[in-house]
């Protein structure tokens, strides 16, 4: 595989990571008192979870209660977004559908992980990721370039490092790696 294929599909796994990571912690923010009761039965849902839902109507009955209420919360949630939140997940969810059934293992797997670590260090990937994302495009791009231009040996020691001791405090060159 070419190193820009390499790159791409490392884009397309991170950002379906992010998508379902994103994803969960939405679903997180919803009160439990905007669910359906315990048994999650079709005709409990309101009409306009319904009408989001419709998609999965035959089979609801037969799906696991944890996929009903997390599906359930997910139209709720879908529901209070605003058409820019909304354009915002249709393009997430394109991208996950777009990724082959290796990448979303990879992204799901990950995302467990992701969820077993203790909270607080939970908080510091999600800090470590926004100052990441706030980052000019440009300075993105080039850690990127520089992190795939490790060798695995210095990627695995580097994120030992970042486990540690966390991301590098940003200087004014910028973060070092």
């Amino acid at each position: 595989m070419s190193k820009g294929a390499a790159g791409n599909v490392t884009g397309r796994v991170f950002g379906g990571m992010i998508f379902v990571l994103g994803l969960s912690a939405l679903l997180l923010m919803l009160p439990l008192s905007l669910s359906a009761k315990e048994t999650g039965e079709w005709q409990q849902l309101s009409p306009e979870v319904q009408k989001i839902l419709k998609p999965f109507a035959d089979r609801w009955e037969t799906m696991p209660p944890e996929k009903r209420q997390r599906l359930e919360k997910g139209a709720v949630r879908w529901m209070t977004m605003s058409p820019n939140e909304k354009e915002d997940a249709g393009h997430k969810l394109e991208k996950w559908r777009k990724m082959s059934r290796e990448e979303r293992q990879q992204v799901r797997e990950r995302f467990e992980r992701f969820r077993n670590l203790p909270p607080e260090q939970q908080q510091r990937l999600r800090e470590m990721r926004k100052r990441f994302r706030d980052l000019p495009l440009e300075k993105r791009k080039e850690l990127r370039e520089k992190w795939r231009s490790k060798s695995p040996e210095e990627r695995k020691e580097m994120k030992e490092r970042f486990r540690k001791e966390g991301l590098p405090q940003e200087n004014t060159a910028g973060p070092t790696i």
